[in-house]
């Protein structure tokens, strides 16, 4: 009896490595070894920037948010302070896209919040 040989498996594993490393500059979309740790490091970039872009979104409604509150005579914490307050609920996304796309209305908002 010979050894045991389990050659589809490999390939098969090999195989999925490289078709998820299409596109990969040079040896890293061809190369086993180099396609496998390119594979491995995106999967780790991918798994931490899901949580890193929660973050961001954040970040950039909290700054719309500041700029529009600061073109209306207040501030952001203050802003926030008034609402939770008054007993509105709007989540920071609504409000920065008021801030953006219905400047009136966050005005109007910020007025009403601070009368």
């Amino acid at each position: 009896m010979g050894r045991v040989k389990n050659s589809v498996a490999t390939r098969a594993r090999r195989k999925k490595v490289i078709k998820l490393a299409k596109g990969y500059f040079g040896r890293k979309s061809t190369v086993f070894k180099t396609a496998n740790q390119a594979v491995i490091k995106s999967a780790n970039y991918a798994y931490r920037d899901r949580r890193a872009k929660k973050r961001d979104f954040r970040k950039l409604w909290i700054t719309r948010i500041n700029a529009a509150a600061r073109m209306n005579g207040t501030t952001y914490s203050r802003l926030m302070n008034a609402l939770k307050k008054n007993g509105i609920a709007l989540d920071r996304k609504i409000l920065a896209d008021m801030a953006v796309y219905d400047k009136e209305g966050f005005a109007k908002l910020v007025a009403q919040v601070n009368a």
